[in-house]
This record gives structure tokens, C-alpha cells and sequence, in this order.
């Protein structure tokens, strides 16, 4: 039998419902990080030796905190139908560490843009006076202004990564809103009985 009734019964399957949606975004966090890591285009200018790890570093962050959130997610929904204190707290704590985190690589991203550019611009002009690295990178940007065209494509993945984010940290903060009423309403009601 269930140990929350009426409006905590209602937040009960909001907060199921959330945990979901925040696995769904873990996926898409994931997959976003997956993309940037194995574009065509990304994976070509970038795997060549001396290429600039600051992008990679940050691509790395979305992949690991993608699989996190899929499995936090997971264990909240499972702490929400099960009614467990221990695990709504824990999810609560998972999700404060993990909004953290994602602030802090949001900010890394956004300091580190134009190093990221810049590192990649040297990159690309050194690779140029070379031989050797040449082909690959020249045919990528060939039809268009080399540094401009690594400007735009910098900008328009960073600005991807950047709307991503703000949407799943608005469905963290209604997680851990979530998870603390039903966890308090699961502690008062042992109270009563």
C-alpha cells in the first residue's frame, strides 16, 4: 500500500514523471556529447597529432555527466515509486552534485570559448605550413575563409551545448524540488502512524 495519499500521491508520479523526462535529458546530454566527439567534421580536425585537447576536454564532461543523469534518473524513478527516503535523498544529493558540476563546465566552456578557438585557429595555420597534416583539415574549410569558418563552427556547437543545458538544469531544480516534498511527506507520514 502506498504511504502517500492524495496531493503527495500527485507528487509522487510528478516526480516519476521528471525522473524520466531528467533520464531523457541524460540521453540527450549523452548523445549531444557522442555527436561533438564523433562528427565527421569535429573528429577530422581534431584527431590529427598537436590538435588542441581543450574542446575534447569539455566533450568528455558531456559524456560522463550524460551517463550519470541517465542513471541517477533511473535510480529516482525508482525512489519515487518505491516511496524509499534513502533513495529520494540520495537522488537529491546526486542531482545537487550534478547541477554543480554542469554549471561548472558550462562556466569552463564559456571562459574557455575563445582559448578553444584560438588553439584550434594555431592549430589549423601551423597544420597548414606542414605537409603532412594538411590534407584532412584543408579539405574540411576549403570553399570558405579558413578562420572565420572555425569561428562558426565553434559558435554553433557551443551554443547547442549551451541551450541543452539550461533546459536540463530547469528539470534538475524541479527534481530536487520534487524529491524533498515527497521525501518530507514520507517522513511525516511515519510520524503519524
Amino acid at each position: 500500500m502506498s504511504k502517500v495519499q492524495g496531493g503527495m500521491k500527485c507528487v509522487k508520479y510528478l516526480l516519476f514523471f521528471f525522473n524520466f523526462i531528467f533520464w531523457l535529458s541524460g540521453s540527450l546530454v549523452l548523445a549531444v556529447g557522442l555527436w561533438l566527439r564523433f562528427d565527421p567534421n569535429t573528429s577530422s580536425l581534431l584527431n590529427e597529432d598537436g590538435a588542441p585537447e581543450t574542446f575534447f576536454i569539455a566533450v568528455y564532461i558531456l559524456i560522463g555527466a550524460g551517463g550519470i543523469m541517465m542513471l541517477v534518473g533511473f535510480f529516482g524513478c525508482c525512489g519515487a515509486v518505491r516511496e524509499s527516503q534513502c533513495l529520494l535523498g540520495s537522488f537529491f544529493a546526486c542531482l545537487l552534485v550534478i547541477f554543480g558540476a554542469e554549471v561548472a563546465a558550462g562556466v569552463f566552456g564559456f571562459l574557455k570559448k575563445d582559448k578553444v578557438i584560438e588553439e584550434v585557429t594555431n592549430f589549423y595555420r601551423s597544420s597548414i605550413s606542414e605537409s603532412g597534416n594538411s590534407t584532412s583539415i584543408v579539405t574540411i574549410y576549403h570553399k570558405i575563409d579558413c578562420i572565420t569558418a572555425i569561428n562558426d563552427f565553434f559558435n554553433e556547437k557551443l551554443f547547442i551545448i549551451g541551450y541543452v543545458g539550461l533546459g536540463i538544469a530547469g528539470v534538475m531544480i524541479i527534481g530536487m524540488i520534487f524529491s524533498m516534498v515527497l521525501c518530507c511527506a514520507i517522513r511525516n507520514n511515519r510520524e503519524v502512524i
